[in-house]
């Protein structure tokens, strides 16, 4: 059943990284042709922001397929609607710092979790933590040490790659704005 347009962002996970190469401008192609509406990308990694009439399960299944055929690599994203991403940016626990990055996880309901008992077993450094708000997982780490950190090791582990992807909080705050 298909609903009115709805306005989304997909956010896309393994963008050019371990030799997956893609043109922002060749993704928004492969949704337009995909019968997506209104496309267009923010940054270059993997943020589509897309009106549609299909629901998110259709969409995934629909544009992970669409950009695997066309990208030739196994393509994994994340489908929120403009208010769930709205909420993200509006609900991040922890306020801004200069000497600070704050991540948000966008993952399908019940894997924040997942993402909490995995940071809670490992060690942390000075100024480093998470909170789930509303279903979204947020990870503050000083500058410099995320990928470091035993928390940011974890995070590209091989089983996690099709159940969430992450964003700094100031490019949700970008998409946000280019909603606008």
């Amino acid at each position: 059943m298909k609903n009115s347009f709805k306005k989304y962002c997909a956010f896309l996970r393994g963008v050019n990284v371990k030799g997956t190469a893609m043109k922002m401008a060749e993704v928004v192609d492969v949704f337009k042709n995909s019968g997506m509406k209104n496309v267009s990308s923010v940054l270059a990694t993997g943020n589509i922001l897309f009106e549609s009439e299909e629901t998110p399960e259709n969409l995934r299944k629909i544009l992970e397929k669409s950009l695997s055929e066309y990208f030739d690599y196994e393509a994994f994203l994340f489908i929120k609607t403009e208010e769930e991403v709205r909420q993200v940016l509006q609900n991040s626990p922890f306020e801004k710092a200069e000497d600070s990055h704050i991540y948000s996880f966008i993952c399908e309901n019940g894997n924040e979790n997942v993402l909490f008992e995995e940071f809670l077993k490992v060690n942390h450094q000075e100024n480093e933590e998470a909170k789930i708000i509303n279903q979204s997982f947020y990870w503050k780490i000083p500058k410099g040490n995320t990928l470091d950190s035993e928390f940011g090791k974890i995070l590209g582990k091989k089983s996690f790659k099709d159940i969430f992807t992450s964003r700094n909080i100031n490019t949700i705050e970008k998409i946000v704005n280019k909603f606008n």
